[in-house]
């Protein structure tokens, strides 16, 4: 039986908001300017919509919608950020699945920020969102590049455990959720875009007790979590051991190295 859709928890997700807005705001800052005035922008994979208004900021006037197919991430986007712009422009948030969606209109910028991960195969998906492009519009994304990192590698190990397997079997992303920098140059020059790729490990200094498994329990974690329920506690336990030992405290906090891939596709005129 596939593993049950994860259950998002926004509140979760935004403890670390700020770390996680960076990438974006990394990402955004390599856009070209758009060609449509207004310009007419989706955010897919928006979550909570926290970094979404960012592109209201770069483009005060855009029509910006962001796309998500998480119930609860959405109720959090639209009653904390939907509604007119200060610039003059809007910004809403609607329910698509980034496994099937695709452009009913011509799109000025297709943005997407840590959500690739979750779709597999998401490359099969390029020329649909680039053929959704207006000429000479952006598509952009930001992956995260951490699957053989500590806190990836100690998760999995455990879900495959003999404690875990029959529950876990399939549940967790593996190593090839993502591929590498220069297999996502060759496809989206492959569709005749002029594309930048490029690739950061940020140094995260964490704050708290336990704070990579707090930082993991709105992401990575949550597949795990909604297939346990209850039973998550004795999961947690043993990854919370384990994690103090690949990411011990400092002083000063816990770092966080944090690889990430970003590209940047612009079609032609």
């Amino acid at each position: 039986m596939p593993a049950a859709a994860p259950t998002w928890d926004p509140g979760q997700y935004l403890r670390h908001a700020g770390h996680r807005a960076r990438p974006f705001a990394d990402l955004l800052a390599r856009v070209p300017e758009l060609p449509g005035d207004p310009p007419r922008i989706a955010d897919l994979g928006c979550g909570p919509g926290n970094v979404t208004v960012l592109l209201a900021d770069r483009w005060p006037t855009a029509r910006i919608t962001g796309y998500d197919n998480s119930p609860e991430m959405l109720d959090s986007a639209r009653t904390e950020h939907e509604g007119a712009t200060l610039g003059g422009g809007r910004l809403d948030f609607r329910h698509g699945d980034a496994r099937t969606w695709t452009p009913a209109e011509p799109y000025d910028l297709i943005i997407s920020n840590a959500t690739l991960q979750w779709v597999p195969e998401h490359t099969d998906r390029f020329p649909d969102w680039i053929g959704g492009l207006a000429p000479g519009g952006t598509f952009a994304f930001q992956v995260p590049g951490n699957f053989d990192a500590p806190s990836h590698r100690l998760m999995r190990a455990l879900a495959h455990s003999t404690r875990w397997k029959d529950r876990l079997a399939g549940t967790l992303r593996h190593d090839d959720a993502v591929l590498a920098p220069e297999v996502y140059l060759e496809r989206l020059t492959a569709l005749g875009c002029a594309a930048d790729v490029w690739e950061t490990t940020y140094l995260h200094l964490l704050e708290g007790e336990d704070p990579v498994l707090d930082w993991v329990k709105g992401t990575g974690l949550r597949p795990v979590l909604t297939e346990l329920g209850d039973d998550a506690e004795e999961f947690l336990a043993d990854y919370r051991t384990a994690l103090r030992g690949a990411y011990p405290g400092t002083a000063h906090g816990t770092v966080f190295p944090f690889r990430r891939i970003f590209a940047v596709a612009r079609k032609e005129d």
